[in-house]
């Protein structure tokens, strides 16, 4: 049976709560200071506020907080109680069979993460490395006392990683594939430095789509009129609906979240004459692009690789990012410029026996992600300069 778990440790108030509605968005920001825009509290309570995350979708919140003796926010973790294993890129459905097998049911499970997105960022909001610890601590703790088979912490940038490492959560490793601005100031400048097969690929590819008489715009979000939004929208919604599968994003979270003046959205438009054919929507903050959903009217020659990879990296270069951070998975990306980058998530089994098992293999699957890491390393993309 689950139950909210409120108590005091070391001069913290520790609660759950399921909305972000009853926080000041500011005390949520203010523990989430740096560069990912996911675990903002406009991103995150749009997701509520438009039926994106709960009881429906399989995503109920259960955020853990921390209060100090005055009532202010001191730390916070965005949580989730998971009736399923989709939407969250680090894939555990071997576990829940084995769980099953065990005769324990896997799900509900306590999930730290961002709904629907594999991007590395903070996942423990805390005012002190000493509140860090508690909530992390917390979190092992109520293991038992919420009823779920397991709690997970994905794509944890450093600090989090450490203090989940520390307190003896089992690590988990995988391959993204990231672009890095190495000081190119246009896309010519970029595909110069690649080997000459992976130039004329890229340089194919786009002479594809340009031949195909597709042309593109970015624009800022808010900057789309609602009708605009909405035709980008069918086109996301029907690339889930070609798998089969429900989109994650309802409408009026697009039209609200990404639709607000100054959102981080940046909408990559592509048209085929005056008809829009395809859309990306990425998230530009600090240094940094995200690249996280697209969608297509129709089926065109290296559209997809276009529209998410080759915009993505010219908006980088027009607006002197740094990063572009274009999802998770895909080694075809290495030929298209993209390197190898390691992720971490971090979990606790409640049963014994499974939590021994799943140690053992994610100590031999660590080993072999390092080995492909190595591997890939070595076919970079990139022309190899013979010392002068």
């Amino acid at each position: 049976m689950l139950k909210d778990a409120s108590t005091s440790v070391a001069g913290l108030r520790l609660s759950f709560i399921d909305s972000l509605s009853s926080l000041a968005a500011d005390d949520w920001d203010t523990l989430f200071e740096g560069y990912s825009p996911f675990v903002r509290y406009a991103y995150l309570a749009a997701l509520e506020r438009y039926g994106c995350v709960g009881s429906e979708t399989g995503w109920r919140p259960f955020h853990l907080i921390a209060t100090d003796d005055t009532g202010q926010l001191v730390g916070a973790v965005p949580l989730y109680l998971k009736a399923h294993s989709y939407g969250e890129f680090v894939f555990d459905f071997g576990w829940a069979d084995a769980s099953r097998r065990l005769g324990e049911p896997y799900y509900p499970k306590l999930l730290n993460a961002i709904p629907f997105t594999p991007s590395v960022g903070p996942r423990i909001g805390a005012v002190s490395a000493a509140v860090r610890t508690v909530l992390v601590d917390t979190l092992k703790q109520q293991l038992n006392e919420l009823g779920v088979s397991s709690v997970h912490g994905l794509f944890a940038a450093d600090t989090d990683a450490s203090a989940f490492a520390d307190s003896g959560w089992l690590q988990r490793t995988d391959l993204q594939f990231q672009w890095f601005n190495q000081g190119d100031t246009d896309f010519a400048g970029f595909v110069s430095r690649l080997a000459g097969d992976k130039r004329k690929k890229i340089l194919r590819e786009r002479r594809r789509v340009a031949e195909a008489g597709i042309h593109f715009e970015c624009r800022p979000g808010d900057a789309l009129s609602e009708s605009e939004w909405m035709s980008v929208y069918a086109l996301y919604a029907n690339t889930y609906e070609e798998r089969g599968q429900a989109p994650y994003l309802t409408p009026e979270f697009l039209l609200d979240y990404g639709g607000t003046a100054g959102t981080p959205m940046r909408v990559i438009l592509a048209y085929e004459g005056p008809r829009l054919v395809a859309a990306a929507l990425t998230l530009q903050s600090g240094d940094t692009l995200y690249g996280r959903h697209w969608g297509a009217a129709d089926h065109y020659h290296s559209l997809h690789f276009e529209c998410c990879y080759y915009q993505g990296i010219e908006l980088c270069l027009r607006q002197g990012l740094q990063r572009y951070d274009a999802g998770t998975q895909g080694e075809h990306k290495l030929a298209r410029g993209f390197t190898p980058v390691v992720t971490r998530s971090f979990h606790l089994l409640r049963n014994p026996r499974l939590h021994s098992a799943v140690e053992d293999f994610l100590m031999r699957e660590r080993q072999l992600v390092e080995a492909r890491r190595r591997e890939l390393m070595q076919h970079s993309p990139y022309r190899q300069l013979t010392p002068l």
